[in-house]
């Protein structure tokens, strides 16, 4: 998914930074906790989510919120992030892995009291496909039969609809056939794309139904308070099915996009926790080492993208990613034990070592000889770029240092740093036509390359390039026909080659490869972020 750090977010500045633990504005306080001890932190977010309808959210902070506050079918865990039964009970797989039954659980619910049943998934899935919603993510259930006629349906779609591959048989049963058989598909459905919605809130409410007086959900918190671009508050719902599991009873979340002040709020007790990636890299020296600081790994590439249309000499955008020098970055400006990316897919990915292509175009310590000469080799290059990126920690810092490397290709460019949701709206796809070229992160839905490659696909809800090859689009739709591990590492090899090979298009420059890093009190047990900086705030719990 879109990274929300990008290093993440991007909305307002902090309007308060008080604890504020009196009534939820519309949605109440409730957490179904009255009478129970109260185990609370407040969490710094690092952005405004864009969306909290699964349908939409395509960042990480939208979907940090939605794993707290919905159930989803799997969970991902362990080192290796395997699917783990969750709401669903187990499922079966036929017709040659083409066919998936999902048996549901028949204690989970909704807030409302109603049960979850198949039906609401049936109708999130088609939900989220509907042409007339154009939703960014619908490419990713295109694996399943039917999908993706209907989602390109220009009219007339009323009986695609009925022939997309989702049925619920029975009140706990689900039915999804596939157009291929594949293994990372069980992974697939803890994405929140997947999560089931509450059919008659949607349809009541519209586009409003996930504000907190609206809002119905089926996960361990409910959303209780929701004032945009300032605060994001959670309490625990004791209706949940396994609410005694549950130790943390609220989450006051502060929505802090400018890493100083998120900082400066922990530093005085005022946050306990903040979002992943809101550390400005100045500050992580004097943090290194403290019980305070958190780091771990992470699933996600940091790139520069093109707007191909404005940089359409590949030997331009080669000049430019060898320009860059990714050691410098990593050591002087981030500073949080990030590695130069050797190409798109990072390490941590299954197969990683038969996949990377260790691109001549991404060294490490840039090459600037070389790009000299690369740069020479262009016709009619655009030597006035317009850079854009988002407000977050970071990525002006990394702007300014690219620039300046640009600078002896002859190359004049000027920054433009934006709000998050602007930003987003800005790079599309498609892109603005002022975009040359923009700040992009990936996280890694799954720990499958497919997940990452597949947001350079012609369609790709997720490509804001404007890069179209049909030799790349050939190759994924191979590998999607291809369950065997080790014969599909090798498609996506060959991917990344079209990508960064010695004769790649390079659509973008690989800048570096993610880590989580974070600040934390130390009395927070069980806090961690993972690999896709999620933070699950059912295994938290606030030590003497």
């Amino acid at each position: 998914m879109t990274e929300k750090r990008r290093v993440s977010s991007s909305l307002a500045l902090l309007s308060a930074l008080v604890l504020l633990v009196a009534a939820a504005c519309g949605g109440g306080d409730e957490g179904g906790n009255k009478g129970a001890a109260q185990e609370k932190i407040t969490y710094a977010w690092g952005a405004e989510p864009p969306s909290l309808d699964p349908g939409f959210a395509t960042d990480t902070t939208s979907a940090n919120v939605l794993l707290n506050i919905m159930d989803p079918l799997v969970k991902l865990e362990g080192p290796n992030l395997d699917a783990k039964a969750n709401l669903a009970e187990s499922w079966d797989i036929s017709n040659g892995g083409k066919t998936y039954t999902i048996h549901l659980r028949k204690d989970g619910k909704w807030t409302n009291g109603d049960p979850v049943m198949a039906s609401d998934f049936e109708f999130s899935w088609k939900r989220l496909l509907d042409p007339k919603l154009a939703t960014d993510y619908a490419y990713i259930m295109y694996g399943i039969v039917g999908a993706e006629a209907y989602n390109s349906c220009k009219k007339n779609c009323d009986a695609l609809k009925d022939k997309v591959g989702v049925t619920a048989v029975d009140k706990y049963t689900l039915k999804v056939d596939l157009t291929t058989p594949q293994p990372w598909f069980p992974q697939l459905l803890a994405h929140q794309s997947f999560f089931a919605e509450h059919p008659a809130t949607v349809k009541k409410y519209g586009d409003k139904w996930t504000e907190p007086q609206n809002i119905v959900t089926n996960g361990p918190y409910k959303l209780v308070r929701w004032r945009h671009d300032s605060e994001i508050d959670l309490a625990k719902w004791d209706g949940w099915r396994k609410a005694d599991d549950v130790t943390l009873t609220r989450v006051n979340g502060r929505i802090i996009t400018e890493g100083t002040t998120a900082v400066q709020a922990f530093e005085s007790g005022e946050v306990d926790a903040i979002d992943s990636g809101l550390i400005p890299p100045s500050e992580v020296p004097r943090f290194k080492g403290q019980p305070e600081y958190y780091q771990s790994s992470s699933l996600g590439t940091y790139i520069y993208a093109f707007n191909v249309k404005n940089v359409p000499d590949v030997h331009q955008r080669r000049a430019m990613s060898l320009a860059i020098d990714r050691n410098t970055i990593i050591k002087q400006i981030t500073q949080s034990g990030e590695k130069p990316a050797k190409d798109f897919t990072p390490a941590g990915i299954r197969g990683f070592g038969s996949i990377n292509v260790t691109s001549p175009w991404a060294p490490a310590a840039g090459n600037m000889a070389k790009a000299k000469e690369e740069m020479a080799k262009a016709k009619n290059p655009n030597k006035d770029i317009t850079f854009f990126f988002n407000n977050s920690p970071g990525h002006k810092e990394i702007a300014v240092a690219v620039q300046a490397q640009w600078k002896e290709l002859g190359i004049r460019t000027t920054l433009k740093q934006q709000e998050w949701a602007q930003f987003l709206d800005f790079i599309g796809p498609p892109p603005n036509k002022a975009v040359d070229i923009f700040r992009y992160g990936w996280i890694y839905d799954i720990p499958d390359a497919i997940n990452g490659l597949e947001i350079f696909t012609c369609d790709s809800g997720n490509n804001s390039t404007n890069w179209c090859n049909k030799k790349f689009d050939s190759l994924y739709a191979q590998a999607r026909q291809t369950p065997n591990d080790q014969k599909r590492y090798g498609i996506y090899r060959q991917m990344e080659q079209v990508l960064f090979g010695p004769n790649g298009d390079v659509p973008a420059a690989p800048i570096y490869w993610y880590t989580n890093t974070t600040l934390r009190k130390p009395d927070l047990q069980g806090f961690s972020v993972s690999p896709q900086t999620f933070v699950d705030f059912t295994k938290i719990s606030v030590g003497d």
